[in-house]
């Protein structure tokens, strides 16, 4: 029979314990399977972001005495933000672990560890899930809380930075030329990119958009020719391109309301470098101090009179769009 005490061999340390939250795992999101966000870790809460005209960039960290960043002319400023810090707590109590007996190959330590591995894989998701929102937001240029109306960051406030006017596809009127609207968004996003160029461009769409686009007479055969091929998948929500322009349906939902509002779509280039940032800063345990920051972090500690052990898992990043002005907001 396991006990409480088995919790104190090194599997359940914080080292090896940071090996089972952050090993590779199915992407759970719409935004983290497109891999439009570049991670890495820092070593600080405090993240330096530099501003140059209107594109924005992670300060490199060097030691105390050390040299900096170099900053020419009156253009660039560095301007801190804090990271969010993120944690889940949970509990495993020590009925849980007393019914544990080693049976075959199984050993009492590998059955506990089970266990930890399954608390750890569900506060992981919710982790994920809170990413997700906050990297979604962060395409729009405002970042926010899990109730879905506290901003943790705008960033054409914090920047100076004009919002550019939402930009009317016409798809509520019939003779639209949709093809036309989708060069002068792309032509927008080309001024804004300067001289950096993409590889193409997606759009995310609410669900109302979506309806419309895909019922609008001058898109519909390029819809129901990609359609054809998407239903052998039975899926019709599948993406489409047009107008040089990948189409897809925005997937997510917070309490009820689409990470992307039903009647808008976001058109985000891609093949930009760093374009998007997730930048991951350490725990705040002893262990973790002055270490490079990692996506994810979990620790566990006994629980007064040996009841069990309370766990935590966390994340403290901070989730930006380094060249907002190229992220382009779609009405119907």
């Amino acid at each position: 029979m396991a006990e409480i005490s088995i919790f104190e061999d090194e599997a359940f340390g914080v080292v090896n314990l940071l090996t089972v939250i952050n090993e590779e795992h199915a992407l759970p999101g719409q935004i983290a399977s497109l891999g439009l966000f570049e991670e890495q870790g820092v070593a600080s809460t405090t993240v330096q972001i530099e501003k140059d005209g209107n594109v924005l960039a992670l300060v490199p960290a060097a030691p105390r005495g050390g040299t900096g960043l170099a900053v020419i002319g009156d253009k660039r400023s560095l301007i801190p933000f804090n990271t969010v810090h993120l944690p889940q707590v949970f509990k495993i109590l020590a009925d849980e672990i007393q019914g544990i007996r080693a049976v075959g190959s199984t050993t009492e330590l590998q059955s506990a560890q089970a266990v930890v591995a399954r608390r750890v894989e569900k506060a992981r998701r919710q982790l994920d899930l809170t990413h997700e929102f906050q990297r979604i937001g962060a395409t729009g240029g405002k970042v926010f809380d899990a109730d879905g109306e506290t901003v943790l960051l705008d960033i054409y406030q914090r920047f100076g930075l004009a919002r550019p006017a939402v930009y009317s596809m016409g798809l509520g009127v019939p003779d639209t030329d949709v093809s036309e609207k989708c060069v002068a968004v792309l032509e927008a996003q080309e001024d804004a990119l300067g001289n950096v160029t993409s590889t193409g461009a997606i759009a995310l769409c609410g669900r109302t958009f979506w309806s419309k686009l895909i019922a609008h007479k001058n898109v519909r055969e390029a819809y129901l020719a990609s359609e054809a091929a998407a239903q052998l998948r039975g899926d019709r929500r599948a993406s489409f391109s047009f107008g040089g322009i990948l189409w897809m349906r925005s997937l997510g939902r917070h309490a009820g309301e689409g990470f992307i509002a039903d009647d808008r779509a976001r058109v985000i280039p891609e093949g930009v470098p760093e374009l998007f940032i997730s930048a991951f800063a350490p725990a705040d345990y002893m262990e973790t101090v002055n270490t490079e920051g990692l996506p994810y972090y979990t620790k566990l500690e006994r629980m007064p009179f040996d009841k069990g052990v309370m766990g935590e898992a966390q994340s403290n990043p901070l989730h930006l769009c380094t060249r907002p002005l190229a992220v382009r907001e779609l009405k119907i």
